[in-house]
Order: C-alpha cells, then sequence, then structure tokens
C-alpha cells in the first residue's frame, strides 16, 4: 500500500472498494496534474508531437487502470509515460466503443517503467482535429 499526499492511501487489494479509491487516487492525481499544465499536454518524442489529456483521458484510465494496483501507479509517472512511449502500432477504433467514436485511429505505444515494468499508453488521434489525446495508460502483466 502505497501513501500520498493528504493521507491519500492506495490500496493494493482487489475489493470493489479498493477499486474505488484507486479510481480516486487517479482522479485526484489528474486535477493535480491539470493545474501543473495548464496547456494540458507533453510532447512525445516517439510521435514528434504533443499528446493531449483531456476529460476522455481521466474517465477512461481512471475506469481501466483502477482494476490494478501496478497500474495505478503507472498513472503516478503520467509525464514521464507521455514524452517516453515509443509507438507499437496504429489500429483503428473499436467498433461500437462508444468511448471511441470520435477517433480516426488508436496508437499503441509501450512504456518501461523501473519497478513497475512495461505500461501501454492508447493515444486517440481526433477524427475533427487530429489532436492526439490520451485514451488510457494500463500496466502490462507478463507472466513468467
Amino acid at each position: 500500500m502505497l501513501s500520498m499526499e493528504n493521507d491519500m492511501f492506495i490500496p493494493d487489494g482487489n475489493t470493489i472498494d479498493d477499486f474505488k479509491q484507486r479510481a480516486k487516487v487517479i482522479r485526484n492525481f489528474y486535477r493535480l496534474w491539470k493545474m501543473r499544465h495548464p496547456d494540458q499536454k507533453v510532447y512525445n518524442h516517439s510521435l514528434k508531437a504533443d499528446i493531449n489529456i483531456r476529460n476522455i483521458s481521466i474517465t477512461e484510465t481512471s475506469s481501466k487502470a483502477a482494476k490494478s494496483y501496478l497500474s495505478t501507479l503507472a498513472v503516478l509517472q503520467l509525464d514521464v509515460i507521455l514524452m517516453a512511449a515509443k509507438k507499437v502500432r496504429a489500429v483503428k477504433p473499436k467498433v461500437g466503443v462508444e468511448n471511441q467514436k470520435n477517433f480516426k485511429e488508436m496508437i499503441l505505444m509501450e512504456c518501461e517503467l523501473v519497478s513497475i515494468g512495461k505500461v501501454k499508453l492508447t493515444v486517440g488521434v481526433h477524427k475533427k482535429s487530429s489532436l492526439k489525446i490520451q485514451y488510457c495508460i494500463t500496466a502490462i502483466n507478463v507472466s513468467p
């Protein structure tokens, strides 16, 4: 269990309460991150473009990353992930997934983090503006 600012803990269990607490930690982290980054973007060296943070970034990441303790820890290294992740491949958005309907392409990226391992960053390319928007961050559990 990891302690954060204001005595907020990140539970490492798998109960519904643990999931809810981790989702709260992630949303709070993004809120603080946005205050420190008013432009809400970080330049990615692999894409040679900015990756933007939007509400979809927070919604999708808090619901997916909160399912795993390691994924929650990974989100707390957002700047490093956004800057250093490398493009693996681009795919079409999933048909029938409401949160992907505004994207023309989903870019799958990976980043290696100390003590966490490989992290997957999904970036959506917005249909109208072509902005690259962080969609989701999750730790990739690699089985031995």
